[in-house]
């Protein structure tokens, strides 16, 4: 666990430091999501392999809320998907690193996201593919709270128990906010557990930063066979930098001169 402590740290810090020196991006999204991040690749969650990154038998991972990518593509670059200077590149003329994941340039993204509720249709589909090749592999999917107020997150929810998929799992980044607001003052998502529960899902809540707990359930899914894995995931957007925990208004501003020295100095950089 100490371990998996310290590469959680080096991935947050990567993700400020990757997107302050692109000049934009989602810090907050990005920051919520690490240690999801980091018990997959590091924790013994995901079976992949960067010298073989499109291994037919490897598991899939697959980033729906896409504009916090920057956290995914520190975790793969540390992982040798990738060389990371091209995380220095960021956001730049020519580089594969774009503000959304881009699957044809990106080793070891697993799909194109961006646009919302579209990961999760996606990854039912490649779950049911797995099924029809009587493949082994799982299929993981993160998608956002506020993503999950999309219609096609909701007929995605109402065919993935249909087909049976116990290899599918999917995971709510449930910080409470959206864009600009608190989720309450737009579409709030309670009773969310009930919610998941009557389509017929196995739901699962958990600390979204407690990575002991976390490597637990990743590995003991599916619970119940013939069910697909919902796990709602309480996490602090923002994690790790004070100013920008649970502030809806740091969705997509950049930090000042003042405000990057102590984040930096907050997340060890300084």
């Amino acid at each position: 666990m100490d371990n998996l402590r310290d590469i959680a740290h080096r991935i947050r810090q990567q993700t400020f430091e990757t997107i302050c020196n692109g000049g934009g991006g989602h810090i907050p999204a990005s920051l919520s999501i690490v240690e999801i991040l980091t018990v997959l690749y590091y924790g013994g969650c995901l079976n992949v392999d960067p010298e073989n990154p499109s291994d037919p038998n490897r598991d899939r991972f697959i980033l729906s809320k896409g504009h916090a990518c920057v956290s995914l593509y520190a975790a793969l670059a540390m992982k040798g998907f990738f060389d990371a200077e091209e995380l220095h590149k960021f956001g730049k003329r020519g580089s594969i690193l774009g503000g959304h994941p881009d699957m044809r340039k990106v080793p070891g993204i697993e799909a194109s996201t961006g646009a919302l509720g579209h990961g999760l249709p996606f990854g039912i589909g490649v779950a049911m593919a797995a099924k029809l090749n009587r493949a082994s592999y799982k299929v993981f999917v993160l998608i956002g709270d506020g993503e999950c107020q999309e219609g096609s997150i909701w007929e995605a929810a109402m065919s993935a128990p249909q087909f049976k998929l116990d290899n599918l799992v999917v995971i709510v980044d449930y910080n409470k906010m959206q864009a600009m607001d608190f989720l309450d003052n737009i579409i709030p998502l309670e009773p969310l557990v009930d919610k998941w529960k009557a389509f017929n899902w196995e739901v699962i809540e958990a600390d979204g930063h407690d990575m002991e707990k976390l490597i637990e359930i990743f590995n003991s899914t599916p619970k119940v066979t013939g069910k697909p894995t919902l796990i709602i995931a309480h996490t602090i957007k923002g994690k790790g930098v004070s100013f920008m925990e649970n502030v809806p208004i740091w969705h997509f501003r950049m930090p000042n001169e003042t405000e990057m020295k102590t984040a930096k100095i907050e997340l060890g950089l300084i």
